[in-house]
């Protein structure tokens, strides 16, 4: 009996265990210490070489950094790439217009001529990484002040990069780990011809707006496809006719046999940043002084735009991703204040640093050398968020898709600088260049009724929310009356005009500087960077530089009060291995969430009165036929699905690989009840949503007519 039940029992934990959402982002590289062994457990079937190798083709061949912020994955050996479709986004908008308007209509190259270039788009592949950290430490000591600590890392860190790129001709970028406890090298290589081959239409590929954003059940298509053009040898160039398409080392293939609770999962992506080992402190000021003001801030210019938007098809167009990307931070940040508190994270977090404090007082040398750290952290937060919280009114109010006439005066503050200190002609005239091209880009998104709306309404709350010492010096004299203050402003501005800006330059000479000085937004931006470099910006490094050498005692110190367990390193976009299995969850009492969409949920939410729940004819059509070809399930079309991967931003577009390393979804998303991930991971409500890859591949073939993609792909059925 007694054996039977330790039989039950270790069953029982092995069930439990293979049932927990899975917390951690790893580093590639270490799998095979200790999380290979977990990974198979939980049903995975391939090795840690087969994820990472520096020997062979291996996964991460397949998985690139995609533009500055996302990732994407090959899924074919003519460098097709799969990513988000609002990864996609901003390329597939500047080739929009009233007349090819491809983010209502799509885009489908019917052939490789008919790919579209992106100027400035790239990808980027990890060659390898190495452990640093001993090199970096070896320049650093404890008698450092907190500003001497991290030059030093700095410039042994850009030896360390210049050495490796000059050996190698690659990228080279070092990077911290632990909060500065460890270091490591990323070798990269940089693809810059990167192309557009097919988008669906916002109707699919932005199904539910930023209405769905962040919410199960969801019913986005949300991909886009681009290939990479290699030159010679296979190896990076610039854009040319003649380049070819790139030929990867590795591509994932494609899985048709879907997705089922309780299947393993994997993603490998380059998640952009998380913060969970901060102490209570950190928590509370985003709770409670931080994200609320952010929050009302972004609710300004979100009802502004949208009502711009609503009314005029161009500004629709002019402001669709403008308007996704202050939406996207905006809902995060409301579900992350709702998610920490129905965990009691402040609480959680406090006790476990009560425990921590005393296992610290248990050991004399522990005492002295970690002691302190949590009331040096108690008195160092409040300034913290006061300065904090200054320096991002000045980039929302100002710069971030604020007062955009303000924010494109600023970008003219190198010009005049190089001007007053007698730069070269050549380096004046190629900056002159960079600006018209900057203003090309402004003026073909900027409408001036909207902006004039966000100057007034985001000014009113500067004012309401910063005291007077955090004033631009432009502001002082106009305090309460920002209307007329608008008017001066906009009136007399060449900022507003893009005839007037491009003139300035066409003609631009050094003593035109003094009539660039006089410009009211100039004048204003220049205010406004001066407040900031005099009062805010030097203050603020001082309290980061002092808040990040206590981070770093502190990330030690858990390392030790830890020791035994494994800790993940916050994530830095950085590539990054997560695991877990595809599952639903309890969102709240009652309410049970399945793992799985189909396209029956998108005719559900039909709408042609409302512009991101309008489904195409042609979609609707397809559905009421049942033609989902080889793609679909028990007589349903899968759309997205959910699992307990552990993902934050930047694992947009991340592949999602099932137990055999065959590609079954595409990552883009997290449930709004989880999203506190970041801060604090909640195995209960935390799940990554994801296209299901059939949905995509469906799309491709039944709707666009592109099904002559699919044949450079690996299908498994």
């Amino acid at each position: 009996m007694k054996k039977l039940f330790s039989s039950i029992l270790l069953s029982l934990l092995i069930a439990v265990h293979l049932l927990r959402a899975d917390e951690g982002m790893w580093i590639p590289m270490l799998l095979d210490q200790f999380n290979i062994d977990i990974m198979h457990r939980e049903g995975f079937r391939l090795t840690a070489e087969d994820i990472y190798s520096i020997n062979k083709a291996s996964m991460k061949d397949a998985v690139v950094i995609f533009g500055g912020g996302c990732t994407a994955e090959l899924i074919s050996p003519d460098g097709l790439l799969i990513t988000n479709h609002h990864c996609g986004y901003r390329s597939i908008q500047r080739h929009s217009t009233l007349e090819h308007d491809y983010l209502t209509h799509g885009f489908w190259a019917m052939s490789r001529k008919e790919e579209l270039p992106n100027p400035g788009l790239t990808v980027t592949f990890l060659k390898r990484m190495e452990d640093v950290t001993e090199r970096i430490l070896t320049k650093v000591n404890d008698n450092m002040t907190g500003e001497e600590r991290a030059r030093a890392v700095r410039e042994e860190s850009r030896k360390i990069e210049q050495e490796t790129s000059k050996r190698t001709g690659l990228k080279a970028v070092v990077k911290p780990f632990y909060m500065g406890n460890q270091y490591f090298l990323l070798v990269q290589k940089v693809y810059r011809d990167v192309r557009l081959v097919g988008a669906p239409p916002s109707a699919i590929g932005k199904f539910g707006g930023d209405t769905d954003n962040w919410m199960w059940p969801r019913h986005t298509g949300d991909f886009s496809l681009f290939r990479i053009y290699a030159g010679k040898e296979n190896e990076p160039a610039a854009y040319a006719e003649d380049n070819q398409p790139y030929h990867p080392d590795y591509f994932f293939p494609i899985s048709l046999k879907g997705v089922h609770p309780g299947d393993f999962t994997m993603i490998i992506g380059y998640p952009g940043s998380t913060y969970e080992y901060v102490p209570s402190y950190h928590l509370k000021i985003l709770m409670q002084d931080i994200y609320p003001k952010l929050i009302d801030l972004r609710t300004k210019k979100l009802n502004i735009i949208n009502a711009g938007m609503s009314a005029d098809p161009k500004i629709r167009i002019q402001y669709a991703a403008k308007y996704a990307g202050l939406s996207n931070s905006w809902k995060r940040w409301k579900g992350e204040i709702r998610g920490l508190n129905k965990l009691n994270a402040i609480q959680r977090k406090q006790d476990y640093e009560y425990r921590f404090l005393q296992w610290t007082h248990e050991d004399p040398q522990r005492k002295e050398k970690y002691g302190s750290l949590l009331a040096e952290y108690r008195k160092l937060y409040p300034e913290y968020s006061r300065y904090l919280l200054a320096s991002d009114f000045i980039n929302e109010v100002f710069f971030r898709y604020g007062a955009e006439a303000i924010h494109l005066a600023h970008y003219f503050t190198s010009l005049v600088e190089m001007t007053e200190q007698q730069a070269d002609k050549d380096k004046i005239d190629k900056e002159v260049e960079v600006l018209k091209s900057r203003c090309e880009s402004f003026f073909r998104d900027y409408n001036k009724p909207v902006d004039e709306k966000l100057f007034v309404a985001l000014v009113n709350m500067y004012e309401t929310n910063m005291p007077r010492e955090f004033y631009p010096l432009s502001l002082l004299s106009w305090q309460g009356k920002t209307g007329k203050y608008m008017q001066r402003v906009y009136g007399k501005t060449m900022f507003v005009d893009s005839a007037k800006v491009f003139g300035y330059l066409d003609g631009f000479t050094a003593a035109a500087v003094k009539k660039l000085k006089k410009d009211p937004a100039y004048a204003l931006a220049a205010d406004v960077q001066r407040l900031y470099d005099d009062k805010i910006g030097p203050e603020l490094q001082r309290l980061t530089a002092e808040k990040n050498r206590l981070d770093r005692l502190y990330m030690a110190a858990q390392l030790e009060f830890n020791k035994g367990k494994h800790l993940y390193p916050d994530a830095n976009f950085t590539m990054r291995v997560t695991y877990g299995q595809v599952r639903g969850y309890e969102p709240r009492d009652a309410v049970y969430y399945r793992f799985q969409t189909t396209l029956n949920g998108v005719i559900e939410k039909d709408n042609p009165a409302i512009y991101d729940y309008h489904v195409p004819e042609k979609l609707k059509t397809l559905f009421r036929e049942k033609d989902f070809g080889p793609y679909g399930e028990n007589d349903r079309m899968p759309v997205c699905f959910i699992a307990t991967n552990h993902t934050t931003g930047g694992n947009s577009g991340s592949p999602v690989i099932d137990a055999n390393g065959y590609l079954v979804g595409v990552n883009f998303d997290r449930a709004w009840e989880g999203v506190m991930s970041d801060l604090m991971f909640n195995p209960d409500q935390c799940r990554n949503i994801s296209l299901d890859i059939r949905y995509a591949l469906f799309l491709i073939d039944k709707y666009a007519g592109a099904g002559y993609l699919l044949k450079e792909m690996k299908l498994i059925r």
